[in-house]
């Protein structure tokens, strides 16, 4: 298993708590982002910066993962991707994304990008806090214990 970061609109608190991570189950964490990253002096974390452009990022992550692999993106069409390809997917939020939940969240997405455009919704999600953080620090701990269970089976 190998993490993959689609780290340019990864909230840096998120990135603190996945290079803990790594040192923690020794599992290399590769951020991938279109602007250079700084990241600290590890065998575990290493960046990637791919070239400017739309998705990008996106489909360098989609040609480097491998199944059991865990994405980390706000992204869904990014994460619906990756679901088929059998990795898994986690935002930044705890919310893990699921061959169960993935269409669903895509039609939702689909849906509100339509409203927006229409000028009939507004605005983003929610600011980022400590709410957001614990829960994706307790998802994030909850995968990768999944993942050194079975590895030992």
């Amino acid at each position: 298993m190998r993490i993959w970061v689609d780290a340019d609109a990864c909230p840096r608190v998120c990135k603190e708590i996945l290079y803990r991570a790594a040192e923690r189950v020794e599992i290399v964490t590769t951020l991938v982002a279109n602007q250079s990253l700084q990241v600290p002096p590890s065998r575990w974390i290493k960046s990637t910066q791919v070239p400017g452009g739309f998705d990008v990022a996106d489909n360098y992550i989609v040609q480097q993962v491998n199944e059991n692999d865990l994405v980390i993106t706000a992204d869904i069409p990014l994460a619906a991707e990756v679901i088929g390809r059998g990795a898994h997917a986690l935002n930044p939020r705890g919310e893990r994304y699921s061959s169960e939940n993935i269409r669903q969240r895509l039609a939702m997405r689909d849906m509100m990008e339509e409203l927006r455009s229409a000028g009939q919704v507004s605005g983003g999600p929610p600011p980022y806090g400590q709410q957001e953080r614990q829960a994706f620090a307790n998802a994030l701990d909850r995968l990768l214990t999944r993942h050194h269970k079975t590895a030992k089976s």
